[in-house]
């Protein structure tokens, strides 16, 4: 059996748990700590090297981070601290755990568990998975290939970001309904199929919980089926991509 410490890093939590990469299971409870404010990489890397300690854990790590990630480096910074475009998260992070880690981007976290253990098993073509929370993350894979780090949350829709208006923080804040959030994702499901001509949308996010809300009223021509992993995709995700040396970088 092959074990790697999967991290999931984000704007209010930091969870992790030993993830089995031959089956996706997790192997312990996760154990989740609060993402520290401001979320300094100094500050972020004390309660990763603080949640390989609670599993006494030196070995193969994986961690997501919000951010595009190249070898490792974080190069933007949407949604979290600005100290961290430019540095070498990999290396931060491998310091806190003293053993190798790999960073790659949350969404693609996401997407690359769903592939290989969730709803995406078997599937072919263009596959989008969409990650609804505080913003809209996305990972595009080609015939099961990645395509790392794009951000598709970002594209313009209305004059304005289109997590901005179709992120489930956006039904929230505005207290829309599900019938009109639904209308909202619909146009952006559309702008992604024009694009793209995904063969299947995989919805993710807290909000998947709920699919029968809002999945049902939408009308957009592409299969959207809910994501299967829920909160452990990250996690997973972050292990699989370590064993399998996926997009960005790992510390030495």
């Amino acid at each position: 059996m092959a074990t790697v410490l999967g991290i999931d890093i984000g704007g209010t939590g930091i969870k992790g748990a030993p993830v089995d990469i031959t089956t996706g299971k997790l192997l312990a409870d996760r154990h989740r700590i609060l993402t520290p404010h401001p979320a300094t990489p100094k500050a972020v890397g004390e309660v990763v090297g603080e949640l390989a300690a609670f599993f006494d854990w030196k070995g193969p790590t994986g961690a997501t981070f919000p951010a595009v990630v190249k070898r490792g480096v974080t190069l933007t910074a949407a949604n979290v601290d600005k100290k961290w475009i430019g540095t070498n998260a990999a290396e931060v992070f491998s310091g806190a755990i003293g053993a190798p880690v790999t960073v790659v981007n949350d969404a693609d976290a996401a997407g690359i568990a769903e592939m290989q253990f969730g709803a995406g098993v078997g599937s072919s073509g263009v596959v989008m998975t969409i990650t609804l929370g505080t913003g809209i993350g996305s990972a595009l894979f080609v015939d099961g290939v990645l395509v790392p780090n794009t951000e598709l949350g970002h594209l313009e829709l209305r004059g304005k970001d289109a997590e901005r208006r179709a992120a489930e923080s956006a039904r929230e804040s505005e207290q829309l309904s599900w019938k009109k959030w639904a209308k909202r994702l619909d146009e952006y499901f559309d702008l992604l199929r024009v694009l793209f001509s995904p063969d299947l949308f995989i919805v993710g996010g807290g909000v998947s919980k709920k699919a029968d809300k809002f999945l049902p009223l939408l009308s957009t021509d592409t299969p959207v089926v809910p994501a299967q992993l829920l909160n452990d995709a990250g996690i997973v995700g972050a292990a699989l991509a370590h064993s399998e040396s996926a997009p960005a970088g790992h510390a030495d």
